[in-house]
């Protein structure tokens, strides 16, 4: 398997698809490489490298106790960029995703990047406060958490149905989409589901965002359940110099893997990366 070992000695696998200018997509929580697939075929289909790791403690990499914190999930990225030699790269991230993204350019720069997609992106701030009123309660995440700490093979069932957006009339959500969180949250080790709900919670990324001088395309669904728009994707995209919001109607958190939105997205990003 294609591993790029960390400097702390954490095995992060990783699919490279293709050849070309990378692109490289960085998952949400609690997903993996897997979700991005269907982007991997289509950027390699169109002339470029697609590249997809599973973070520590997610998929095929190793299940760590500790380290899910976003200071460490950038180095992470960064091993891998480096030990891959990227250049000229596109980063992809979504949700919890795009908080390492942020991170990243926030600890690294952007001299390794070309350009930046935000899909239903944590930044830049998800926790609800003074600031942030538009924000998401505590409490919510606390509740995550005792349900990941409960059972967490029925709370990601039942996870599944308000992340793709099952509850809506008209949504074109399908088994497979809710079989398949399952299979990847559950390919997740508890320990680190709970701390990346911690993570993800209170991390702030203004400062990141600060450091953002490249082109980025920011796409955020306007009935996302999980992240929403008001307190994150908007937010973003009125805080980078360089930004270009698109808003998905109706468009739940799972954009890129529901049928109908999976297609516009990837529509979109192939469209982006061609500029």
């Amino acid at each position: 398997m294609p591993i790029c070992t960390t400097r702390d000695g954490v095995d992060i696998f990783y699919r490279d698809w293709g050849t070309g200018r990378p692109v490289v997509f960085i998952h949400g929580w609690p997903l993996n490489g897997d979700a991005w697939q269907d982007q991997l075929k289509a950027v390699a289909d169109a002339g470029f490298r697609g590249i997809a790791h599973d973070r520590r403690g997610h998929g095929r990499s190793t299940p760590v106790y500790r380290g899910y914190d976003f200071d460490t999930f950038a180095d992470d990225l960064d091993a891998l960029l480096t030990q891959l030699d990227l250049r000229d790269v596109t980063l992809v991230g979504h949700s919890m995703g795009g908080g390492e993204l942020a991170r990243y350019i926030g600890r690294y720069g952007t001299e390794r990047i070309r350009s930046a997609v935000l899909l239903s992106a944590i930044p830049p701030l998800m926790l609800q406060g003074p600031d942030n009123p538009e924000g998401v309660p505590r409490s919510v995440f606390d509740d995550i958490k005792k349900g990941i700490l409960a059972e967490r093979s029925q709370f990601w069932k039942d996870t599944a149905i308000g992340f793709f957006g099952a509850n809506r009339d008209g949504n074109k959500v399908t088994r497979g989409n809710q079989d398949a969180f399952w299979l990847m949250a559950m390919a997740q080790t508890v320990q680190g589901g709970v701390d990346c709900v911690d993570a993800f919670a209170a991390t702030d990324f203004h400062e990141d965002l600060k450091r953002f001088d490249i082109p980025t395309l920011v796409v955020h669904g306007d009935d996302d359940q999980v992240v929403p728009i008001d307190a994150t994707g908007r937010k973003t995209a009125e805080l980078l110099q360089n930004a270009t919001l698109k808003v998905y109607e109706g468009g739940s958190h799972g954009i890129a893997l529901v049928p109908g939105d999976k297609e516009r997205f990837t529509a979109d990003l192939l469209d982006f990366l061609a500029t």
